[in-house]
């Protein structure tokens, strides 16, 4: 404001001149904002997305009845070093990287998508030569994640996963109303966001 005041102050430019650095702060101005807003297509929005709205996909379609996916975690390894002429600091530098596995629940069902994968890694009572199905035991994955409207906000794509723990049923218990769970932890070789999946613009309505 103080340097828009005295460019208009200054006699020294001409009209012409004024409003072209005028112009050219309003564009800077801009930009500054747009660089600091957490959501630029929606500026008004202060809210982070929740987290209890989403879908996973593989095989090109949508797994129902998915309740709970754990987190997406790396880890880089910490490789420490000296030389014998240096002091007693440390060197630190980057190493190999590791994804967490992920966890995958949902309520019991007639549903088989997660029954058919673990079996495609280990087959019970199949004889030899047909224990794995190992052309197509892993799968690339998506996670999805969705705002309050149900509009799809960001996307996650995992790469070559495969079970490495099945559980039909997890526990049973007579003195707790909870639905039964069946789950799968998935080993996998990484994850990136989709970035063609962009911020949208979330509606607005009046009802009625």
């Amino acid at each position: 404001i103080i340097i828009i005041d005295l460019i208009l102050e200054k006699d020294m430019y001409n009209r012409s001149t004024k409003r072209g650095l005028l112009l050219l702060i309003g564009f800077l101005l801009t930009c500054l904002m747009a660089q600091a807003a957490e959501f630029t297509v929606n500026p008004y929005r202060f809210d982070p997305y929740k987290q209890y709205k989403f879908r996973v996909k593989w095989d090109g379609k949508y797994i129902p009845g998915i309740i709970r996916v754990s987190g997406l975690h790396r880890t880089t390894k910490v490789v420490t070093m000296r030389n014998g002429n240096e002091s007693s600091k440390l060197r630190k530098m980057p190493g190999q990287t590791d994804y967490e596995p992920i966890i995958l629940e949902r309520g019991r069902t007639h549903d088989t998508e997660f029954e058919q994968w673990a079996n495609k890694v280990w087959n019970f009572g199949a004889g030899l030569g047909a224990e794995a199905s190992l052309k197509d035991f892993r799968k690339d994955i998506i996670i999805d994640l969705y705002n309050e409207a149900g509009q799809l906000v960001m996307s996650f794509k995992v790469y070559r996963c495969w079970p490495s723990k099945y559980s039909a049923l997890q526990e049973l218990d007579a003195n707790k109303p909870d639905i039964a769970i069946e789950s799968i932890i998935l080993e996998h070789e990484g994850w990136e966001r989709d970035y063609a999946v962009t911020e949208p613009t979330e509606p607005s309505f009046t009802e009625p």
